[in-house]
């Protein structure tokens, strides 16, 4: 009887220890499950700001492409234009001297005008640029600023 009175004693003390280590398994599980679940959110998160950085980036690109080719046909009208009038003015020239003077004055202003031209379309693009990037930009920084 000895040997009874001996296992029952130890049954309920091991049911007892073993509930206790099925109670600490179980809370280690739920933490662990609890901490992937919200790491995950995290990278849906930043995936989720990442993919909306990247859609304003590739508008703002696409915006700009539409403005720099418009201020291409500007350009070009305004280059055609000066041409005509130029051209009309020419054929309605009376000496060898009114038109050479005509053709300084619109060779003087074209230059002008290319310059003005130019300047325009560098400022356009630095402005095409920089819509284009800033979204990436802000996006990659907030990410650091999470991450640190």
């Amino acid at each position: 009887m000895a040997h009874s009175d001996n296992l029952s004693s130890f049954a309920p003390a091991s049911f007892e220890s073993t509930a206790a280590l099925h109670e600490t398994f179980r809370q280690a599980v739920e933490k662990g499950l609890a901490e992937s679940r919200a790491a995950y959110n995290r990278v849906k998160e930043a995936a989720d700001e990442a993919t909306s950085a990247l859609e304003a980036s590739v508008t703002n690109a696409s915006q700009g492409v539409i403005d720099l080719n418009t201020k291409a046909l500007d350009a070009l009208r305004a280059n055609f234009d000066a041409g005509i009038d130029f051209a009309k003015a020419a054929i309605n020239s009376k000496t060898m001297g009114e038109l050479v003077a005509l053709q300084s004055d619109h060779a003087s202003k074209q230059v002008e005008a290319l310059a003005v031209q130019a300047k325009e379309f560098g400022e356009l693009a630095q402005k095409i640029t920089a819509d284009a990037v800033t979204p990436i930009q802000t996006q990659i920084a907030k990410t650091f600023r999470f991450s640190a």
